[in-house]
C-alpha cells in the first residue's frame, strides 16, 4: 500500500469515527448546558466556593466570573512552580525561574500550553498532575462556557441574561470533559501510553551512554490535553515520544480526540438555537478548511521536489517513522487549526509551503474547528462578519439567526478580529527590530523570521506549538509571549461577551423574502470566503517575508 493510500485511509477513517460521535456528544452538550437540574457531586463544588448556580449573569458579572477565575488560576500556578522544591513528589527538581513559571501560568490557564522548557527534566508528578492537569480541564472548560454564553445571546431575547458562569464551568468539566477523559485515558493506557508515579530510572542508549527517564500519569494527561485541546506535553517531545504515543493507532485516536468536542459543538449550537441546520452549515464551513488543509500539507509534505525527497517519499525529515508522512501531515493539521499544539512531528521539518500551512492554520483564528468552546465563537463572529458583508452588497440590514447585526454588533465583531493580529505583529515587529531577542533564532534569513512569527502567532492565537528552532526560554520570550496569550484569550472574550449582551436583549426579527438564508451551502460558501480574504490581507505580508519567501526559493 502507498504511503499516500494509507494517509487517505486514514482520514476517512478518522473522519467516520467523528461523524458517529458528532451527533450523541452534540446532543449531550446541549442537554448538559440547558438542563436546570444539579448532580450532588456539583451541588458540593458549589458550596464549596460559594457560588449559587441557578442565579443569571448579564454579561459583564459573566465576564467577570471568567476573568476573576482565571486570575486565581495563574496566581495558584505560579506559586505552585516557585515552591516545587518544597513540594512532595518533586522528584528533586528545583523551583522554576521566575518568569518562566509566569509563562507557564499564563499558558496553561490560557488553554495555550506553550513549553519552554522540558517537563520530565523540570517538573513533578505533583505540578504536572496537581497543576497542569487540572488547568487542562478547567481552561477548557472556560472556552466552552464563553461560547455557549455566546449562543445563549443568539437564542434568547429581551433579556441580557446569558446564563450562570459557574454552573457552565462546573458542568462542562464534570459532565462532559472528565467523563470522556477517564475512557480515553484508559483506552490510551490500553494501548501502551504510561501510567505511574515512578520515580527517575537510568538507562542505557545505543551510543554505550546512559539517561535518564522518570515515568509520571501521562495516559490521564494525555487526555484532556488533547480532548481540551490543550496541547502540552508531559515529555518535551510531546506526543512524538512513545511514552505518549506509541502507535499509529493512538496517533490516530489522540487526532480524534483533538477534533471530537469542536466538531460536536456545532450540533449543540443548532439544538440551542432550534435550527439544526445552522448547526450544520458552520460544521460544513469548519470541515471544508480542515480537510482542504489536510489536502495541501499531504499535497507539500509528499510531492516536495528533490532527490533526498523522492529516495525518502516525501518530506521524512521531523517526522516519526512510526506515524509516517500523511499521519503527521493530519496531526500537524488538526493541532494547528485548532488551538491544541501538541505535535507528534516538528513543524520546524516541514517544507517551506507546510510550515506556511501551519502558519496559516493558526492566523485563521483558530476556527476550523477551533479550540474547545473558542472555536465556536470564533466561527459565529466569522459568521457575523460574513452577514454583515453580505448586507453590504445588497444595502439591508444584516441579520443572522433572527437578529440585527447592528453598529454595537459589528464593533465588538471588528474588535474581536483585530485582537489578535495586533498581537502577532507588534511583538513579531518588535522581537526583529530589538538585538537581543534575535540571538534566540536557530536559522537566518526567512526560516529565522518564521521561527519568530510562528512563536508569537502560536501564543496569541493560544495554539502553543513551537516551530521547535527558537530558543524561547529567554526573560524576553518568556514575557512577551506570556503577555500574548492572556491578552490573546481574555480580550476576545471581553467582546464576544459584550455581543452575546448585546444580541440577548433584542427582539427576534422575523424572516421575509431578502433574508439571506445562513443555512444554505451559498452561505457556508461566503463564510469559507471572507475567512479566507480577511486573513489573507492581515497577514500576507509576514507570510511573504517568511514561509512563503523560502517555498518559492527551495
Amino acid at each position: 500500500m502507498s504511503p499516500v493510500l494509507a494517509g487517505v485511509l486514514q482520514l476517512l477513517a478518522l473522519m467516520a469515527a467523528l461523524a458517529l460521535a458528532h451527533r450523541p456528544l452534540g446532543d449531550h452538550m446541549a442537554r448538559v448546558y440547558s438542563s436546570d437540574r444539579h448532580l450532588r457531586v456539583e451541588k458540593w463544588i458549589y458550596r464549596g466556593i460559594g457560588a449559587d448556580p441557578d442565579t443569571e449573569m448579564r454579561w459583564p458579572a459573566y465576564l467577570r466570573g471568567v476573568l476573576a477565575f482565571s486570575a486565581v488560576g495563574v496566581l495558584v500556578l505560579y506559586l505552585l512552580q516557585r515552591l516545587q522544591g518544597h513540594l512532595p513528589g518533586s522528584l528533586g527538581f528545583a523551583a522554576i525561574d521566575p518568569d518562566q513559571a509566569f509563562n507557564t501560568a499564563a499558558s496553561f490557564v490560557s488553554n495555550t500550553n506553550w513549553q519552554s522548557y522540558a517537563g520530565e527534566q523540570s517538573m513533578g508528578h505533583v505540578l504536572q498532575t496537581g497543576g497542569l492537569a487540572v488547568q487542562n480541564f478547567v481552561s477548557a472548560a472556560v472556552g466552552m462556557a464563553v461560547a455557549v454564553a455566546l449562543v445563549r445571546g443568539f437564542a434568547r431575547s429581551r433579556t441580557g441574561e446569558l446564563g450562570n458562569f459557574w454552573s457552565d464551568l462546573v458542568r462542562g468539566t464534570v459532565r462532559v470533559l472528565l467523563p470522556v477523559s477517564v475512557i480515553a485515558a484508559i483506552v490510551l493506557a490500553a494501548c501502551g501510553v504510561i501510567q505511574n508515579f515512578s520515580g527517575i530510572h537510568e538507562v542505557g542508549n545505543l551510543t554505550g551512554g546512559a539517561q535518564q527517564w522518570n515515568g509520571g500519569a501521562v495516559a490521564s494527561q494525555e487526555a484532556i490535553k488533547e480532548l481540551g485541546t490543550n496541547g502540552g506535553g508531559y515529555f518535551n517531545a510531546n506526543s512524538a515520544h512513545p511514552f505518549e504515543n506509541p502507535t499509529p493507532f493512538t496517533n490516530l485516536f489522540e487526532v480524534f480526540l483533538i477534533l471530537l468536542v469542536p466538531f460536536a459543538l456545532t450540533r449543540t449550537f443548532g439544538r440551542m438555537v432550534g435550527s439544526l441546520r445552522q448547526g450544520y452549515a458552520i460544521l460544513a464551513t469548519m470541515a471544508a478548511v480542515w480537510v482542504g488543509f489536510v489536502a495541501l500539507m499531504m499535497w507539500t509534505e509528499f510531492a516536495h521536489h528533490g532527490p533526498a525527497f523522492d529516495l525518502a517519499g516525501g518530506a521524512t525529515e521531523g517526522k516519526e517513522t512510526r506515524f509516517g508522512v500523511a499521519a503527521s501531515a493530519i496531526f500537524s493539521v488538526s493541532t494547528t487549526l485548532t488551538s491544541t499544539g501538541a505535535v507528534d512531528s516538528f513543524h520546524s521539518s516541514n517544507t517551506g509551503f507546510g510550515g506556511g500551512l501551519n502558519l496559516l492554520g493558526m492566523q485563521l483564528g483558530e476556527i476550523a474547528p477551533g479550540g474547545v468552546g473558542s472555536g465556536l465563537y470564533g466561527m459565529l463572529i466569522m459568521a457575523v462578519i460574513a452577514v454583515f458583508i453580505a448586507g453590504l452588497m445588497v444595502g439591508r440590514t444584516p441579520e443572522y439567526l433572527g437578529k440585527k447585526i447592528g453598529t454595537r454588533e459589528i464593533t465588538c465583531a471588528a474588535l474581536y478580529l483585530l485582537v489578535t493580529p495586533a498581537l502577532v505583529l507588534v511583538f513579531t515587529a518588535a522581537a526583529m527590530a530589538l538585538p537581543t531577542p534575535g540571538h534566540s533564532m536557530t536559522n537566518s534569513g526567512a526560516h529565522g523570521f518564521s521561527e519568530i512569527l510562528y512563536a508569537y502567532t502560536s501564543g496569541a492565537n493560544n495554539n502553543g506549538s513551537a516551530f521547535a528552532g527558537l530558543n524561547a526560554d529567554t526573560q524576553w520570550f518568556n514575557t512577551t509571549i506570556g503577555l500574548a496569550m492572556l491578552l490573546g484569550r481574555f480580550l476576545p472574550m471581553v467582546f464576544v461577551l459584550a455581543l452575546a449582551g448585546s444580541l440577548a436583549e433584542q427582539q427576534p426579527v422575523p424572516a421575509t423574502a431578502g433574508t439571506l438564508r445562513t443555512e444554505k451551502p451559498l452561505f457556508s460558501g461566503l463564510l469559507v470566503g471572507a475567512i479566507l480574504v480577511i486573513t489573507g490581507l492581515t497577514y500576507f505580508p509576514a507570510l511573504a517575508l517568511g514561509p512563503l519567501a523560502e517555498g518559492l526559493a527551495s
